[in-house]
């Protein structure tokens, strides 16, 4: 008998009917004689839902209180769930998060799993139950708080789970046929990639494809879990998502462009150019628990001795980024600053790049013959991104998709989602 988690996402069961789907998928695992494991999230757009009454009824929610609002939505899919189940003549039993042992940091609203203690998992298991455990959420060893674990959080919880039962594997369902070399909804000549890496994973997800949480795939690999994403709306085999020890001859140069228009820019303009001012300025964000991603530092005017510094950050982050920018303003000496949330990134990846050369100049060609211009480069050993014009970020997908012989003949399906 093997042991599998699932998890399902909001778009899964979104309605009652969606529930009772994945309850007769359920089922069907545990009739092939796998002890399984569900993690479920918030019913279709529930948790946006919350969000949106709780800023009514608070400008400024406190965050755990938010938090203890944000996670009755997992609870909720969980009890329902389980009844569905129990209806299909199967015995299942819905833990929360922090009944069913995943402890976290204290840190409202974007804690981290730091350990899972399954006991009750386990022993509801060995009755003959079907487990089922309510996402995105924990408890925080120190305040023993309810706490929540950031957007995407019941894929981590998920894999997390996976790694602490040592289960065969962890199947994610969504809303499309496994992980696409572009984003389906935008592209619909995406093809299917039927295996990759988690190095290339992580670069996808860092880069912005929304498909697994980042999160989600470090803890993967970290616990050398294999993950299948697939859909819950079919039964077509998805992407594993597994440790890949060396390159097939079939596999491609790049696996897949992703894209993230939830960028913003920061422009510190006419920063001393003296030992010590990047650091004070990158120190302040850091204070600010900002995360950044592309940095550059323009060469120093002659004659001023100064220079400009952009880097690029979560949109939602920029106003708290200026506010901090200002505080050091007459310690730094810098200028001024400069805000732009109308720009978007655009990533090529693939391990296949450490071994062709070449690959940025087809690239930055595509661009150029699409008529886009390039804001910012970053670069790893299997990923380069660009930062262009908002407007231009679906032409850039495009235009990067079909130079490196990305494009599909058929369309990509995509069963269902919102996108909020």
């Amino acid at each position: 008998m093997g042991r599998v988690v699932q998890k399902y996402g909001g778009s899964s069961v979104a309605d009652a009917d969606s529930i009772k789907r994945v309850a007769r998928r359920v089922v069907a695992t545990r009739e092939e004689g796998h002890e399984v494991v569900v993690v479920i999230s918030a019913m279709g757009d529930t948790t946006d839902d919350l969000l949106d009454l709780a800023t009514e009824v608070s400008p400024s929610p406190p965050p755990r209180e938010l938090d203890m609002l944000l996670t009755a939505g997992e609870r909720m899919s969980a009890a329902l769930l389980a009844m569905a189940i129990h209806d299909l003549g199967s015995q299942a039993r819905s833990f929360t998060g922090s009944q069913a042992g995943v402890i976290t940091t204290g840190t409202h609203g974007n804690a981290r799993i730091t350990n899972i203690t399954p006991g009750r998992i386990t022993e509801a298991l060995a009755s003959g139950h079907i487990v089922i455990v309510a996402g995105f959420q924990g408890v925080s060893q120190d305040s023993k708080d309810i706490t929540t674990i950031g957007r995407g959080g019941s894929d981590t919880t998920a894999v997390a789970l996976a790694g602490a039962l040592d289960a065969d594997y962890c199947e994610i369902y969504t809303d499309v046929d496994g992980v696409f070399t572009a984003d389906p909804r935008i592209l619909p000549a995406a093809r299917r990639i039927p295996e990759i890496s988690y190095e290339e994973m992580l670069e996808l997800a860092a880069a912005g494809s929304k498909i697994l949480h980042l999160r989600c795939v470090e803890y993967a690999r970290r616990e050398n879990v294999a993950v299948h994403v697939r859909s819950s709306f079919s039964a077509k085999e998805g992407t594993w998502v597994k440790d890949l020890k060396e390159l097939t001859v079939e596999q491609a140069i790049i696996s897949g462009v992703a894209h993230d228009r939830d960028e913003a820019k920061v422009t510190v303009i006419g920063v001393p150019d003296r030992v010590g001012a990047a650091a004070r300025i990158f120190e302040a964000i850091a204070v600010a628990e900002i995360n950044i991603d592309m940095i550059v530092q323009n060469v120093s005017t002659v004659g001023t001795a100064r220079t400009d510094i952009s880097f690029t950050l979560p949109t939602g982050d920029g106003e708290k980024a200026i506010a901090a920018l200002k505080v050091i303003a007459d310690e730094v000496g810098f200028a001024d600053t400069a805000y732009d949330d109308q720009i978007g990134k655009v990533s090529v990846v693939g391990v296949g790049m450490r071994s062709h050369p070449g690959v940025t100049a087809k690239f930055f060609g595509a661009l150029a013959e699409a008529d886009i211009n390039i804001g910012m480069i970053s670069t790893s050993e299997i990923r380069i991104s660009i930062v262009v014009d908002q407007s231009d970020v679906e032409r850039a997908v495009r235009a990067a998709h079909t130079a490196f012989g990305l494009d599909a003949e058929g369309e990509a399906v995509v069963y269902a989602g919102t996108g909020r």
